[in-house]
């Protein structure tokens, strides 16, 4: 894409949170940390601000709604964070609408998943996403943030 999908305007992020992430501070404190899916919005938000991109968040529970916000979404975003969570492992369907996209996708963890349990090694997401960020809690998202910014630079948008 040679062109930025806002035509030379502020970049534009989609920020996706996969199921259970509604759930960050009560769930698994100890894998997980205490921070909250608000708290992280929040600060993603403040970085976002200071390196000129836009942000849309949307968190859900459900596969399809994730691809639909996803499909919404063509020719109108520039990259696209996303934490799949347990769709990591499982959904053709969301790396099949990513990938559709033709924008930089980073996969996002809070959890190092290649430390964790054999099933969760696995990503459907990796392959088509210009890299992971995975095992540093919420500042996985900083990171991450800071990783589109670069490469959305490099891209020349």
């Amino acid at each position: 894409m040679s062109e930025s999908a806002t035509d030379g305007a502020m970049k534009h992020v989609l920020v996706l949170h996969g199921p259970n992430l509604h759930l960050l501070g009560k769930r698994e404190p100890a894998i997980y940390g205490t921070t909250t899916l608000a708290d992280i919005d929040r600060a993603l938000d403040a970085q976002a601000t200071g390196l000129g991109i836009r942000l849309t968040t949307f968190q859900s529970n459900h596969e399809g709604a994730l691809v639909d916000i996803i499909g919404e979404h063509l020719g109108s975003v520039d990259g696209v964070l996303i934490n799949p969570a347990a769709l990591t492992h499982t959904s053709v369907a969301v790396r099949d609408a990513l990938s559709m996209l033709g924008v930089p996708v980073i996969e996002v963890h809070l959890s190092n998943i290649a430390a964790r349990e054999s099933f969760r090694h696995h990503s459907f997401v990796a392959p088509i996403a210009l890299g992971t960020i995975a095992g540093f809690g919420a500042d996985s998202y900083r990171l991450a943030l800071d990783a589109m910014a670069a490469a959305l630079a490099r891209r020349g948008q």
